[in-house]
């Protein structure tokens, strides 16, 4: 664990004996004594998001070296995300130049693609990206991803069924990175080396670890692909956007087209590994739950929902800015301050989702969980994502009945990572496959 990391640490330990008292909830983001120090190694997210919401609706946090409010609980988070005086244009940041350079806080807030425009910008670079996550895109899309989940079941099938498996590495992973690969139209002879790269990106690699280094090469051969795409036109996103480019140049600057296929191959797959990891993980720990799937009591698409917004595949997200003193739930906010958004506690907000909020249920109602963002920023990809974890889940569990955990739930590192709510690995022990 780095030095930051246990720093981190140390401070929720020594806060671990405080209660919501303890903290004022007025204190600005620049209060040494009043805020959280956010871990991203912590091998208990959610008891820290406990205790944050616990502290307030709008709580001060240290998150990678960065001071800012975070937004804990649901109806907080939700005008948070739909308030017309917070910003996600850095610009608004008054303290933006102490950012530390590459942390993923950083890579998030400079990112210059739809991500953090706002306005006519924002519609001007979301409304192409659009039409690749259409429903009639997306039925298109359907039959391949069922053929990709059957390979992939397939392969695992051909492995030993009472040694480990790493489902995250070995099913959840790869699915979402080859439909993104599809959708955007990566050529064939360039995805071992971006796979590799990704990989790491996503915390499944035996030989790379995630670092700036793999980020920006991960960036540079991105950015070739595109360019050699200009000459290669095909049924893919990157085609349809450099055709819209030479119709209307006023649309996407050149630099404006390179960042946002960035943004959809990195974003719009790693989320989603999340996810699947996530939601193999609640369902193998809930006997109860599964066999409501395999009897047809419950739909998949209901295990997709309860685990969105039991165990979202994002932790915490940056940040929007106060474009103007405001005030949100009794705490005020100073312009140019930062909030982030915790997608994660908001989850298991009992205001919002009940006394037992913590609890995984398939069979509760279906929730207007916040996992997606909400407003005119809410997540493009939510409903290929969707369909994805869907397919995932139905196949494999399908396949191998007699699919069982290899390791407690407790004993699975986290990611290490501020962004992502996840486990880096999830071993099972797959068993027989049906006949």
């Amino acid at each position: 664990m780095s030095q930051e990391s246990r720093l981190d640490q140390d401070t929720l330990d020594a806060r671990e004996q405080q209660t919501a008292d303890d903290y004022d909830p007025h204190a600005g983001p620049g209060c040494p004594h009043a805020r959280f120090v956010l871990d991203p190694a912590t091998p208990s997210l959610h008891a820290d998001n406990d205790r944050l919401r616990a502290a307030g609706p709008l709580v001060p946090v240290t998150a990678e070296g960065v001071p800012a409010w975070a937004a804990t609980r649901y109806a907080t988070l939700l005008t948070v995300l739909t308030h017309p005086n917070l910003s996600r244009d850095i610009r608004h940041w008054a303290t933006r130049d102490t950012c530390p350079a590459g942390t993923a806080i950083d890579r998030i807030v400079t990112d210059t693609s739809m991500l953090n425009a706002e306005g006519d910008d924002h519609r001007r670079l979301r409304t192409p990206v659009a039409g690749a996550f259409t429903a009639r895109r997306l039925r298109q899309l359907r039959p391949k991803i069922e053929a990709l989940t059957d390979r992939l079941v397939d392969a695992l099938a051909e492995l030993p069924p009472d040694e480990p498996v790493d489902l995250r590495k070995e099913f959840a992973y790869p699915l979402p990175r080859e439909v993104i690969s599809e959708l955007i139209g990566i050529p064939a002879e360039h995805q071992d080396a971006l796979h590799e790269l990704s990989d790491a990106v996503a915390q499944v690699s035996d030989t790379l670890d995630d670092s700036p280094d793999v980020r920006r090469a991960l960036h540079e051969l991105l950015d070739r692909v595109i360019e050699e795409r200009r000459d290669t036109p095909g049924e893919d996103l990157i085609t349809d956007l450099f055709r819209l480019r030479e119709k209307d140049g006023d649309r996407l600057s050149s630099d404006e087209l390179f960042a946002t296929i960035e943004l959809l191959f990195i974003a719009g797959h790693v989320t989603t590994v999340n996810l699947i990891t996530n939601a193999i993980g609640a369902l193998l720990n809930r006997p109860d739950q599964l066999e409501l799937l395999r009897t047809g009591q419950c739909d998949y698409s209901a295990a997709v929902e309860e685990t969105l917004r039991w165990d979202s595949p994002i932790a915490y997200f940056p940040m929007r800015y106060a474009v103007q003193d405001i005030e949100i739930d009794g705490v005020r906010l100073r312009t140019g301050e930062p909030v982030l958004a915790c997608f994660a506690a908001t989850g298991r907000d009992p205001g919002q989702f009940g006394e037992n909020a913590d609890r995984f249920d398939i069979t509760n109602p279906p929730s207007a969980h916040l996992a997606f963002g909400h407003g005119p920023h809410f997540c493009l990809g939510a409903p290929l994502a969707r369909i994805e974890a869907e397919i995932a889940l139905k196949a494999l569990f399908e396949a191998f009945p007699e699919i069982a955990p290899a390791a407690r739930p407790e004993d699975l590192a986290p990611l290490d990572t501020l962004l992502g709510n996840s486990t880096r690995s999830m071993p099972v022990l797959l068993g027989p496959r049906a006949r």
